[in-house]
């Protein structure tokens, strides 16, 4: 079984390594996926990499439900 996180992309530099935010954790994270991803954008990330661009909605609903499980969150 795969489990990818939402994150936010905060910042991405020339080699399409994005700086993002996964529960206030900072992340490197690789674009090479999502080429269209951009700052501001939430992705759900995989193994250091950006697999989906999602809607800021989504993300939250998927943060707020991994916050039910302190387990996974920390």
């Amino acid at each position: 079984m795969c489990l990818a996180i939402p994150a936010k992309v905060e910042s991405i530099a020339v080699n399409r390594i994005a700086q993002t935010d996964i529960l206030g954790i900072k992340r490197d994270v690789a674009l090479d996926l999502v080429p269209h991803a951009q700052v501001g954008d939430y992705v759900l990330v995989h193994a250091g990499y950006a697999i989906e661009v999602v809607s800021e909605e989504f993300a939250q609903e998927t943060l707020d439900l991994i916050a039910e499980f302190p387990e996974l969150a920390g």
